[in-house]
């Protein structure tokens, strides 16, 4: 008897689109505390409607990035996208992530069985969307609970229309595209407003993928402010041997920031006491601070918190990268726009094959443990997670 080696991805393909049931598992969290998490299942197959489309969840990265999104999760609306299995009570939610799928079976004649896509998924095995706005390059999922949220989270990358297409980064691109795409819009938004007229770029919990990406952004452009990272003293060797600021500083020697210059601050913690801390200490000397992530949400801070900090000072606001997105899509167009943000992802890319350590972990009941770290903030900075459910 001949054995056949293809994997079944291969042999799905060769089987046809046949509907077929499957049998769905998503990770969901306790939308009150979110270090609490269960594993729900569900058949799907029976549910797919006309033109919909079930695809299969290959991989998917989680970071700080995505603890973010749970804290934020009714502030800004990231328990809405994908509502989660069996809760009657509205209390669990499905933390949004970034990643890769196939298709498993299709019925839209436009979406063909056993592409891939990238996009936002559930952290599941299964998903069914509901392609609209399809093109060669991609799609939108039309379902009618994910119409009023912003488009970019709702837009997935056809993989075989893309050009130069390399599936070697694919860990790369779930871990960083989201992050990288931040840090792009906030080089574009300081660099716009000219640093607000700054001699300095004071940047918190400056060890994080998005503040990297950041820095390493500025670094590219001329006439930079000098660009001072703050950090935990477990990070401060990582990031004196990366070489991305110029100058480093542990949180607890905050008196040693220089607070004579005009200073910008861009803040990934959310962390109220060091805010206050270095605003008290720059005084009038602070012009802006832009508020973007909750890396410290465990220290008590809260996405109102951060929200209400525009409120507390007229120096600072809530920065949302996909409104700066939207701006830049309408000011260069889609293609302007891609053309700009691909050349900055392709630079951070490569430059974070120096430093990034990737990690793949089978099975979503085997992540549990490795998501309460990153709950915890107990993942080096230079680890990168993917989950293969």
């Amino acid at each position: 008897m001949k054995i056949d080696s293809r994997d079944s991805s291969t042999q799905r393909r060769l089987s046809g689109n046949k509907k077929e049931k499957v049998n769905m598992k998503e990770l969901q969290t306790l939308k009150t505390d979110l270090y609490k998490t269960r594993i729900v299942s569900k058949q799907l197959g029976d549910d797919i409607g006309e033109n919909e489309v079930l695809v299969k969840i290959e991989k998917f990265s989680f970071t700080a990035n995505n603890v973010t999104y749970g804290v934020a999760g009714d502030a800004i609306g990231y328990w809405q996208f994908f509502p989660p299995t069996e809760d009657p009570n509205n209390e669990w939610g499905c933390i949004p992530i970034w990643g890769f799928a196939e298709v498993l079976y299709s019925n839209n004649d436009d979406i063909k069985y056993g592409e891939r896509i990238f996009g936002y998924f559930p952290p599941a095995n299964n998903l069914i969307v509901s392609p609209i706005k399809i093109s060669s390059q991609s799609f939108m999922d039309g379902k009618e609970h994910r119409k009023k949220l912003p488009p970019v989270y709702n837009n997935y990358v056809r993989l075989n229309g893309e050009e130069n297409y390399d599936s070697s980064m694919d860990n790369i691109r779930a871990l960083l595209f989201p992050l990288h795409i931040t840090a792009f819009c906030l080089c574009d938004a300081l660099e716009e407003q000219a640093y607000e007229g700054a001699s300095q770029v004071i940047i918190i919990s400056a060890s994080s993928k998005t503040a990297i990406g950041l820095e390493q952004g500025l670094a590219d452009k001329e006439d930079t402010p000098k660009l001072v990272g703050l950090t935990s003293a477990n990070n401060t060797y990582f990031l004196e041997e990366l070489g991305c600021y110029d100058e480093v500083i542990s949180y607890e020697q905050l008196e040693k920031i220089n607070n004579h210059d005009l200073s910008v601050m861009v803040d990934m913690s959310g962390n109220q006491e060091i805010l206050t801390s270095i605003q008290e200490s720059l005084g009038d000397n602070m012009v802006k601070c832009l508020t973007v992530g909750m890396t410290h949400w465990n220290k008590g801070v809260t996405a109102e918190d951060a929200l209400a900090q525009a409120e507390i000072d007229h120096r600072t606001e809530f920065f949302f990268a996909p409104a700066h997105i939207q701006k830049r899509n309408n000011d260069w167009g889609t293609e302007g726009y891609n053309k700009r943000t691909s050349t900055f992802m392709s630079k951070r890319a490569e430059q974070s094959r120096e430093w990034m350590q990737i990690k793949e972990i089978y099975g979503l009941d085997k992540f549990i443990q490795t998501y309460q770290k990153i709950v915890s903030g107990d993942i080096k900075p230079n680890e990168g997670i993917i989950v293969l459910p």
